[in-house]
């Protein structure tokens, strides 16, 4: 038998099949072959018999109040490769070149380009209220909102937090399906969890994970952390997303994941607690700007070895390691070596236990902290105060009146920050927030953390004084920075 006469007798090769395989192959041939019989007759699902055991309602009832956000904004390109016109001083270049560099006339920047960026919100009020992650619409110019159902709105940014990575957006609309918020203190380890929004632009998606981890911290990618970690799959433009219980209510936003430069998913993905986002929203909203309270102490975890050398029984609390002068701690008697176990009667675990409580209280509040000193417990009242966030920008002024510094902008150093970039407390100066990378300044070498300690000899010490100096700044100015602890002269 040819493959020609093999394949024009189907009911031949069907009815082998069937008795190669037995009953069920009987069964499937006869199925195909339009043969009954009584043993043969199969139960089908009826598809309105009974409820899912899936997920399939929660994500009904979510899948609406999710949506995606798409912003544009304008940016300059440097394209000043060589830096002054020269060949720099590599060997690559070197050995074609020696010290005879050659001068190339390249221009300093292309000229501005729209670059486009995507991401995921979720929908908390009827009327348009939409929480995403500030890295969403970070110097945007223009934000676009499409709902599950296609419609499309533009947004106005009423507010965000970088600090915290948050962000509100509103749009010009009504009656909008809005998301149930759940309470993610009550967020266990092993919690079913499932992460909704945009990811790569193909369009809403759901993806299943459990609670990895609770209160995550110290990983470097917000100044305020207290992730809940999950292993749902998160990918790009998932940021800003929902991260909801099984019973569909939202207990985070999804931020970022750890994917060891594969630019996807690898199990572990970041969200930031709905309790946290639901306050900054709150202020974003009632104010525009979102202020935090100020203790003012440098706070440190508290190791076996630290309980032993303090006289403390347990190996939690936070143990203050400075004190900053004319700050609440330093009025309420608070001492270098104190331990703070307690904050208005909720132990403290760590010390980023205990930044996260305090920058969630209102400036000008009371607080009761249980303290042990030297092993003795004792309680101290604190009227805490607001946290420093002064910025100051020196932007371009027109060309002839161009300051070298134009296109940086610093804020007041605090303990914590100053911690943060490895510095001791009692540093003083500001610390740049961003340099324009077409800039004199990125020209120069000045970096994105970078503390300014001086501008042309004159000490610095908050924001105040950096206006003052870029008022009288010249066409060079000298800066001394500390970099890493380490301080050097850059000239602007």
């Amino acid at each position: 038998m040819n493959k020609l006469s093999f394949w024009r007798r189907p009911q031949a090769v069907l009815l082998a099949v069937a008795l190669a395989l037995g009953i069920g192959g009987i069964g499937f041939a006869a199925s195909h072959l339009g043969i009954t019989h009584p043993a043969l007759e199969l139960k089908l699902a009826n598809p309105n018999e009974g409820p899912s055991t899936g997920f399939a309602p929660v994500v009904r009832k979510v899948l609406p109040a999710v949506v995606s956000v798409s912003s544009t904004k304008i940016s300059k390109i440097p394209t000043e490769f060589f830096g002054g016109g020269q060949v720099p001083d590599d060997p690559f270049f070197r050995q074609f070149f020696g010290n005879s560099a050659p001068q190339f006339n390249t221009p300093r920047q292309m000229p501005e380009q729209r670059e486009h960026g995507l991401g995921s919100g979720v929908i908390m009020t009827p009327d348009g209220y939409i929480l995403t992650n500030n890295h969403v619409v970070d110097g945007a110019t223009q934000v676009q909102v499409t709902l599950a159902d296609k419609r499309e709105f533009a947004a106005k940014v009423i507010g965000t937090d970088a600090k915290g990575d948050l962000a509100v957006l509103k749009i010009d609309a009504t009656n909008l399906p809005c998301i149930t918020v759940g309470d993610s203190s009550k967020v266990q380890v092993g919690d079913y969890a499932l992460a909704i929004g945009n990811p790569f632009g193909v369009g809403e998606t759901v993806t299943m994970g459990i609670v990895s981890a609770t209160h995550r911290s110290n990983l470097g990618i917000e100044q305020y952390e207290n992730f809940i970690q999950t292993d749902a799959p998160i990918n790009p433009g998932n940021s800003g997303g929902a991260l909801v219980n099984d019973r569909g209510e939202l207990i985070g936003i999804n931020t970022a994941i750890i994917a060891h430069g594969s630019e996807g998913n690898q199990g572990i993905g970041f969200a930031i607690p709905v309790d946290m986002a639901r306050g900054v929203m709150e202020q974003l909203v009632k104010n525009g700007k979102v202020t935090r309270a100020y203790l003012g102490i440098l706070p440190q975890d508290v190791t076996p070895a630290m309980a032993k050398a303090f006289g403390a029984t347990e190996t939690r609390g936070a143990l203050v390691g400075d004190v900053s002068p004319n700050s609440p701690a330093q009025r309420s008697g608070l001492e270098r070596g104190d331990i703070v176990l307690d904050v208005n009667g909720k132990p403290v675990a760590g010390s980023n236990d205990l930044r996260m409580t305090i920058s969630m209280m209102q400036p000008g509040a009371d607080v009761n902290l249980r303290v042990a000193r030297n092993g003795v417990e004792r309680n101290v009242t604190v009227k805490l105060g607001e946290l420093p966030t002064e910025t100051a920008s020196a932007k371009p002024q027109g060309e002839k009146s161009q300051s070298s510094l134009s296109g940086v902008s610093v804020e007041n150093l605090t303990p914590e920050s100053a911690h943060d970039l490895g510095l001791p407390a009692n540093t003083k100066g500001v610390v740049v927030t961003d340099v324009d990378p077409a800039s004199q300044a990125a020209d120069a070498g000045l970096r994105q953390g970078d503390v300014i300690q001086q501008v042309n000899r004159k000490p610095v010490t908050n924001t105040s004084d950096f206006e003052q100096a870029l008022n009288s700044s010249k066409e060079e100015n000298l800066l001394l920075v500390n970099r890493g602890g380490n301080t050097m002269f850059v000239a602007v």
